[in-house]
């Protein structure tokens, strides 16, 4: 039996995304970022830590082009190659911080194809390439808090979010069927001091209510490190019971 590990990152050239990627760096692991732009430290440090790494610079507002060439890839991998494969679905954005009302439409569409649409193709992908494979395999999708809580000035994203966790507990109905199905699972990492962020705490209060709270987790420390966050999230999908629940916070027990 291979030893190797494989994991395919997405959003992985910065912020959480980076960090996971860099903690990925060990042995008997193999690596697929796929993100707008590559990071040649990773590179560095992978080469360093003698890690197979490729780094797929991709729009994910093109995710159908990322999935067809994960498809490609893993059918031609075939399923002997890896020990285990897991798809983290981290990338997403934020649109301009306004009222839907006062919304740039193209905007919209950008970061629902992001946040929601790219992960459900490359889902479908990953899925549909390892459906004979008979080793573990798992799909992490990185939610957040305002998927399940509603906010003023962040329909896009609010909706983007909670269509991944529905999407996701479609999927662990598909999956449960299966012999071998995969586990699934849309986590809800912590609030992380993040470039996005900055981009709410940077928002205009007049168009954005809710900005003096995110300047307040700010001064109040109250902010989870990238790398600090990384290290929850990996550990949660290492749980004996990932999956049990679809939808899961990492700040429950």
């Amino acid at each position: 039996m291979p030893q190797n590990h494989l994991t395919i990152l997405t959003g992985a050239s910065r912020g959480m995304g980076l960090a996971m990627a860099q903690q990925l760096l060990k042995s008997g692991n193999t690596l697929v970022c796929i993100a707008r732009s590559t990071n040649a430290d990773l590179a560095i440090e992978a080469k360093a830590a003698g890690v197979t790494i490729e780094q797929w610079q991709q729009d994910l507002s093109q995710g159908e082009q990322a999935a067809h060439k994960l498809q490609a890839w893993l059918q031609a991998q075939g399923p002997q190659a890896f020990a285990s494969a897991t798809l983290i679905n981290n990338a997403g954005m934020i649109p301009q911080i306004a009222p839907l009302s006062h919304s740039n439409v193209d905007d919209l569409a950008t970061a629902l194809r992001v946040g929601l649409e790219a992960p459900m193709q490359l889902t479908a992908a990953f899925l549909g390439a390892t459906d004979s494979w008979t080793v573990p395999r798992k799909v992490l999708n990185i939610s957040s808090g305002l998927g399940r809580r509603a906010m003023a000035s962040q329909a896009a994203y609010c909706a983007a979010k909670a269509g991944m966790d529905h999407f996701t507990r479609c999927v662990a109905l598909d999956e449960a069927l299966k012999p071998h199905g995969a586990k699934v699972c849309s986590l809800a990492p912590g609030v992380i001091d993040t470039d996005m962020q900055v981009q709410l705490r940077g928002a205009d209060p007049a168009a954005f209510p809710d900005r003096q709270n995110f300047a307040n987790l700010k001064t109040g420390g109250q902010l989870t490190s990238p790398t600090d966050a990384a290290i929850r999230v990996l550990a949660w999908l290492e749980r004996a019971d990932f999956g049990t629940n679809p939808v899961a916070d990492v700040r429950d027990a």
